[in-house]
C-alpha cells in the first residue's frame, strides 16, 4: 500500500476510469461518432467536429517546459478551479473527511469542499503578523481526517507570498499524513521560485499553476496541477475525458510561443511597476487607513468609509472587489492593477 492509497477515497484507487474513443492521429476516425465534415464557420485548426485529445500532448509538453517538471507531474484542467474540485472529489470522502484552508483565502477550496460534503477546517492567517501562516495551528487541526490542505501563495486576497521555509517545513511534517496543496495562481508577479521543483522532494505537495493571470488567457479556462505523477494518475481517473476545448487547445499554445511569452513577461514587469506606484500612492490618499504589501497583480487597501470608496471608482466607471465578507478584512476592498490609464483613472477618483 503506497502513501497515495492511504490518503486517497479507497473507491476512487480502484475506480476503472472511463475509456475514451483510442486517440490515433495517424488513422481515419470511424469510432467515436463524430461527424466527417467541418462547419462552414470553424476556423480551428483541427477542426471542432472531431473530439479534441484528452489531456493534449503538446500542450502538456508546453506546460511542463513552461514550469520546468516532466510531463509526467502535469494534468491539464479549465484553470485551477477545476483541480481543486478533482482533488477534493479524488480525496474526501462525504461526511467523513476534512480539508483545512487559512483565511482569509481564495474561496473556491471551501466551495469545493461543501458540495462534495467534506468538512472545512479554517486556521487563520496570522494578520498581525502580516497574513502569516501559523504552522503550528495546521499541525494542531490535522487529524486523521484530514486529507488536503489547501495554501494560496500569494494569497488571495491579501496578495502577500507565504514564506517558503514555512510551508516547506508544514509539509515535512504532514508527509503521510495529507496532500499539502499549494496553489501560486498570482506567482508570477512575486519574483518567487516555484514550489513546483520540491515535488520530486514530497511527493505530497500539489502545485496549482493557471494561465489565467499572467497569461491573459482567463477566458481560455486554462490551468495545471502539477504533482506526483501517482497523484496525476489517480486525478486523470476523475476528470473528464474530454475537458480542453480544441480552440482553448490551440490559443495556449500560440500564447506559450516563444515570442508570445516575451510579451507576458514584459507584461507582469509592467504589472510589478504600476502596483509598486500605485500601492505609495494610495498609502497617502485621504479616506485610506493601510495598503498592505503585495506579490501579487492586486492590492488590499482599507479604507476609513467602504461605501464612499465603491462609489467614487464606479464613479470613475471602474469596478473594483468588495472583500469586507473575508474574515478580518471588514474595511477592505481589493483593486486589481490594471493599466496605467485605468490606475490613474481611480487615482483621481479617490483624491
Amino acid at each position: 500500500m503506497t502513501w497515495l492509497t492511504q490518503l486517497a477515497r479507497p473507491d476512487i484507487v480502484a475506480l476503472k476510469a472511463y475509456e475514451h474513443a483510442v486517440w490515433d492521429p495517424e488513422l481515419e476516425r470511424l469510432h467515436a461518432n463524430e461527424l466527417p465534415w467541418r462547419s462552414h464557420a470553424d476556423e480551428s485548426a483541427a477542426g471542432l467536429n472531431r473530439y479534441p485529445e484528452p489531456q493534449p500532448r503538446a500542450l502538456v509538453e508546453r506546460l511542463a517546459s513552461l514550469y520546468g517538471v516532466s510531463p509526467k507531474s502535469v494534468l491539464v484542467g479549465r484553470g485551477s478551479d477545476e483541480a481543486i474540485d478533482l482533488l477534493v472529489r479524488s480525496f474526501c470522502r462525504a461526511g467523513q473527511d476534512s480539508i483545512i484552508i487559512c483565511p482569509p483565502t481564495f474561496g473556491m477550496y471551501s466551495v469545493s469542499a461543501r458540495i462534495q460534503g467534506a468538512e472545512v477546517i479554517t486556521v487563520p492567517l496570522q494578520a498581525e503578523a502580516g497574513f502569516t501562516l501559523d504552522t503550528k495551528a495546521v499541525l494542531e487541526q490535522c487529524t486523521p481526517d484530514v486529507k488536503l490542505v489547501f495554501l494560496c501563495s500569494p494569497n488571495n486576497p491579501t496578495g502577500n507570498l507565504l514564506s517558503e521555509d514555512a510551508v516547506i517545513s508544514l509539509t515535512r511534517a504532514l508527509e503521510g499524513r495529507a496532500l499539502v496543496v499549494v496553489d501560486e495562481a498570482y506567482i508570477e508577479f512575486s519574483g518567487a521560485q516555484s514550489l513546483a521543483r520540491k515535488i520530486g522532494e514530497f511527493p505530497h505537495l500539489a502545485i496549482l499553476r493557471t494561465l489565467s493571470k499572467a497569461y491573459a488567457l482567463a477566458g481560455a479556462r486554462c490551468g495545471a496541477l502539477i504533482a506526483d505523477p501517482e497523484v496525476v494518475s489517480l486525478l486523470r481517473k476523475v476528470i473528464p475525458p474530454y475537458a480542453i476545448a480544441q480552440l482553448s487547445m490551440e490559443a495556449v499554445l500560440r500564447v506559450l510561443d516563444p515570442a508570445q511569452l516575451a510579451i507576458s513577461n514584459a507584461r507582469v514587469a509592467t504589472i510589478v511597476s504600476e502596483r509598486d506606484r500605485i500601492q505609495a500612492i494610495f498609502a497617502k490618499l485621504p479616506n485610506v487607513t493601510r495598503v498592505w504589501p503585495s506579490d501579487s497583480n492586486f492590492i488590499l487597501v482599507e479604507f476609513a468609509d467602504v461605501p464612499l470608496a465603491l462609489a467614487r471608482s464606479r464613479g470613475a466607471r471602474l469596478l473594483i472587489r468588495d472583500v469586507r465578507g473575508y474574515p478580518g478584512l471588514g474595511r477592505c476592498l481589493r483593486i486589481t492593477v490594471g493599466a496605467t490609464e485605468q490606475n490613474n483613472r481611480l487615482l483621481e477618483a479617490f483624491q
